[in-house]
């Protein structure tokens, strides 16, 4: 790792940063983009095949198929709409010598299916932007805004992307904010996609969510499972076991 971590070239606003489970390493930037906890909670809660091939959705730098590589033998492909960002993911991909298990697509996911194909994925996650473009906060540099406000795509194009792109039975998870919830679950219903499991999470047992995990199926039967709230900080703010093992690779987000 170390070779491959001089190898690959950076960018002068530029770092490397440890993914503190199985020797992987990102690159990333504050110009463009850094992953939060929600895409790590993220990668740990999807259901993913053994085998066959799933996709991530927003992908951005590519952090969400490095950490699926750690829970699968399937193929991971990512779609990015921003070329650097992109760009950052297929160094990251080469950084970690994974050129065989991910593919990095530069693209609009509102598209993606004229070359992939119809339910072509097993599996399917996303980390979508959270905020509907509504002008109150796009003082952000462009990378910025695109990765948290809805100006690449909306919300309802990214549940028609995933209905497009997943197997009948496949699985779609989702990272989102809670105040979105009856968005997501009336959208998901609408273009066949039936929520199966959903899970809260909150920074401190006292407080109120400020996460929701969210997993359907497509063209499955109406039934929901609603997990026990994930607690990130203890009273003496430190991370709560199970934060420690999901980030450590140990565990799994209940699913």
């Amino acid at each position: 790792m170390s070779n491959r971590l001089n190898e690959v070239p950076l960018l002068p606003t530029e770092r490397v940063d440890d993914l503190l489970t199985h020797h992987l390493h990102i690159i990333q930037s504050d110009e463009v983009f850094s992953f939060s906890m929600d895409a790590v909670l993220l990668a740990r809660f999807a259901s993913v095949p053994p085998r066959g091939r799933v996709l991530d959705l927003c992908t951005g730098n590519g952090v969400i198929p490095l950490l699926l590589t750690t829970r699968t033998a399937a193929a991971i492909e990512g779609i990015e709409i921003q070329p650097r960002l992109a760009d950052m993911a297929r160094r990251s991909v080469a950084m970690n010598g994974l050129q065989e298990r991910i593919t990095i697509h530069e693209g609009d996911l509102r598209t993606l299916h004229l070359t992939a194909g119809y339910g072509v994925y097993d599996a399917i996650t996303v980390n979508p932007p959270y905020m509907p473009l509504n002008g109150s906060d796009l003082k952000l540099n462009t990378h910025q805004a695109m990765a948290r406000h809805e100006i690449g795509c909306t919300l309802e194009e990214v549940i028609q992307a995933c209905v497009r792109l997943v197997r009948t039975g496949g699985k779609v998870s989702m990272v989102h904010k809670p105040q979105r919830l009856v968005d997501i679950i009336s959208l998901m219903r609408k273009y066949r996609l039936e929520p199966k499991t959903i899970r809260f999470v909150h920074p401190r047992a006292n407080l109120e969510a400020n996460m929701v995990l969210i997993e359907a199926a497509r063209d499955g039967k109406p039934e929901v499972r609603l997990q026990p709230p994930l607690i990130v900080y203890t009273d003496d703010n430190e991370y709560c076991p199970e934060i420690l093992d999901i980030y450590y690779g140990t565990k799994e987000v209940q699913s």
